[in-house]
């Protein structure tokens, strides 16, 4: 299995640099890239669903994307320690029905030695909000690198 760099353990600087593949990776909204950076047998809670391994992320990511319209993120940093990180996020979308929500969450990583994530839990709340509340404005795809962190818009 090739290394998926930055490879633990981590400092900051490669911590924030690991949640920023990974956010461009999500806003990407490709379920088979983004399923690439988990171990085959990797493990996951996503509110009350537990997929695991690769095949199901993907099959679970594809569905989510398929229901989240207009899906932008922005990740970042909570804490770390050698072969872990905490981020903290929130994301936008829009339902099939047209109505706006932004999705305020947590995760936990745990990584192996070859820098794919082998443990994810995310705790994640949904939040209804005007679409002239929206804060994620950028074309669909990666944050640009000027947006504001969650911290900046007071997220």
């Amino acid at each position: 299995m090739p290394a998926r760099h930055p490879l633990p353990p981590f400092t900051k600087e490669t911590a924030i640099q690991k949640i920023r593949l990974a956010e461009d990776a999500w806003n990407s909204r490709d379920s088979e890239k983004v399923s690439l950076a988990y171990t085959i047998d990797s493990t996951w809670r996503n509110r009350a669903a537990f997929p695991k391994g690769r095949i199901e992320i993907q099959s679970f990511l594809a569905e989510k994307w398929s229901r989240e319209h207009q899906y932008r993120l922005i990740k970042e940093l909570w804490a770390f320690t050698n072969n872990r990180i905490a981020v903290r996020f929130a994301y936008e979308w829009q339902g099939s029905d047209g109505a706006w929500c932004r999705s305020f969450g947590n995760e936990n990583w745990e990584f192996d030695a070859n820098g794919l994530m082998q443990t994810r839990f995310a705790s994640i709340n949904d939040l209804r909000i005007a679409e002239n509340e929206r804060k994620f404005l950028w074309p669909q795809g990666p944050r640009p690198a000027d947006h504001p962190e969650l911290s900046d818009l007071g997220l």
